[in-house]
Parts: C-alpha cells; structure tokens; sequence
C-alpha cells in the first residue's frame, strides 16, 4: 500500500497542442453528428411538403419547404465550420512537425559549434601543414634511400617491417662473447721475413 501511493507520478508526455488537436476533432465529430441529423430530418421534411400539398395544405408545405430552407443554410454553414475545424487541426500538427525539424536543426548547430570550439581554422591548418611536412619529409629519406639500398637490402627492409608489424624480432647474427685467440709470435714475424727475401730480387729486377 505504502508503494502505491508513494510512487511518483510520471510527467505526461501529451502537450498543449496535442489537447487543442484532440478538443477541435471533437467539435468536428459533433458538428458532422449534427449535419447528418439535420440532413435525415430535411428528408422526412421534404417527403411531408410532398404529402401536404396532395391533400391540399399548400400553406403548411410552403411554411415547411420555408423551414426546410432555412435549415439547408444552417447545414451550409456547419459545412464551413467542419472545414476550417479540420484545415486548423491540420496546420497545428504541420507546425508541431515544423517544430521538431527546427529542434533538430537547434542541436545540429549547437553540435558544430562545440566541434569549432574544439577545433578551429588555425587547428586545422597546422594539422595539415604539418602532415604535409611529414609527407615531404618521407619523400626525402625516400629518395635517399633509393639510390643507396640494393634489392637484397630491400627485401631485408621489407622483412624487418613485417616482422615488426607482426610483434615479431628480426632474426639478427649473434656476437661471439668468447676473446679471440692470440697470435704466435712466430706467425707474426713471417711476413717480415718474407719481405726481406723479397726484396733483393726486386733490386736485381729493376738494375
């Protein structure tokens, strides 16, 4: 029970417009309602003027047919009101469809101009001349590099950058951790030896 009447009451989403709409459409049904009863009655009517003047009452067929007159001007009339009811409930739902298209337009302008806010004309042209830096730059080191790398090494850059796309490393030669062995002292003194042999045929050659 408490919940029950504890429990907030939504706001209802039915808008003035909606109201006025639903209040003309009523009065259009109540006026249609009338005309078709008046128009029945001016039936029995013109049917009893008929009958009136077989029996020879042409005064009460003419006081009816005068009646009868005067309703088909207020049926004329009820016509009219029908028509600028309906003309009215149409312009009221046009205008709140007119309504909704200027909503939409209000937040798209509000949207762009937190986006320029965001970003301005200077923002933008930095941001381009700076990738058209990039671009000139990558040209460059391209044009660098396309005289100075064979094909093996190409395709060595090539691998390298797959294998880096793929989180892979690049299979590189290992650096021997052991020192190298050292020379004999004999070994080293070889050459020398052989030049000084050497070298006394060379004098004979050029005397």
């Amino acid at each position: 029970m408490g919940n029950v009447f504890g429990r907030k009451s939504r706001p209802s989403r039915v808008t003035e417009q909606d109201k006025a709409i639903l209040q003309l459409k009523q009065q259009r049904d109540k006026l249609k309602q009338y005309q078709k009863r008046i128009t029945l009655q001016l039936e029995k009517e013109k049917l009893l003027a008929k009958q009136l003047l077989k029996d020879g009452k042409k005064e009460k067929a003419l006081l009816l047919l005068k009646k009868k007159r005067y309703q088909d001007q207020l049926l004329d009339k009820t016509e009219n009101q029908i028509s600028n009811l309906e003309r009215m409930v149409q312009d009221i739902e046009f205008m709140q469809i007119e309504m909704k298209v200027i909503e939409g337009l209000k937040v798209g302008n509000d949207c762009l101009k937190s986006m320029h806010e965001i970003m301005s004309v200077e923002d933008v042209e930095r941001i381009l001349d700076e990738t058209q830096e990039s671009i000139e730059y990558q040209r460059q080191i391209d044009e660098m590099l396309a005289g100075s790398l064979t094909q093996e090494d190409e395709d060595a850059v090539l691998a390298e950058l797959e294998a880096i796309t793929q989180g892979e490393d690049v299979a590189l030669p290992e650096v021997p951790t052991e020192p190298l062995p050292e020379v004999p002292e004999a070994a080293k003194a070889e050459p020398e030896r052989r030049e000084a042999k050497n070298k006394p045929d060379r004098e004979m050659l050029a005397a």
